[in-house]
């Protein structure tokens, strides 16, 4: 058994894409800390570089993706990486199949990533439909 170790700050690493720390920083958050070897990704959701929800849930939801890969880029890693996502859906039910159709070009071969997907009323913005979080592994 390792002793008890002290996690300092030295230990963990915040990340964020390309010219998007502030947008992060407005909020508090980051958009992924790489720690433990494994990098913890915050929820990606369909916006435009503007800020603004995709009115079209296909775009959205693969913009979702496309936001979700710049911060993988970010790090040094791509979707491959992926070992866990956690996917929130408002209208799920009528949306489920647009979602489907773009997380199936993302991850299009097994071994596929382990996947929570949850229901919920509503999220930061009314117009977005979907965020996704995830959990990606640093080495091979």
């Amino acid at each position: 058994m390792q002793p008890y170790r002290n996690w300092t700050a030295a230990m963990i690493e915040a990340i964020f894409p390309k010219d998007k720390q502030a947008n992060y920083e407005a909020y508090g958050y980051s958009a992924a800390i790489r720690s433990g070897g494994f990098l913890f990704i915050s929820g990606q959701v369909g916006v435009d570089d503007a800020g603004e929800a995709l009115a079209d849930p296909a775009k959205q939801f693969a913009r979702a993706f496309d936001n979700l890969g710049k911060v993988l880029e970010a790090a040094g890693l791509d979707f491959s990486r992926i070992v866990d996502i956690t996917s929130f859906h408002v209208d799920m039910y009528d949306h489920f199949d647009c979602f489907a159709a773009a997380k199936q070009k993302v991850f299009p071969a097994p071994p596929y990533p382990n996947w929570t997907a949850v229901g919920v009323v509503n999220l930061a913005d009314p117009a977005l439909l979907l965020e996704i979080k995830a959990t990606a592994r640093l080495f091979e």
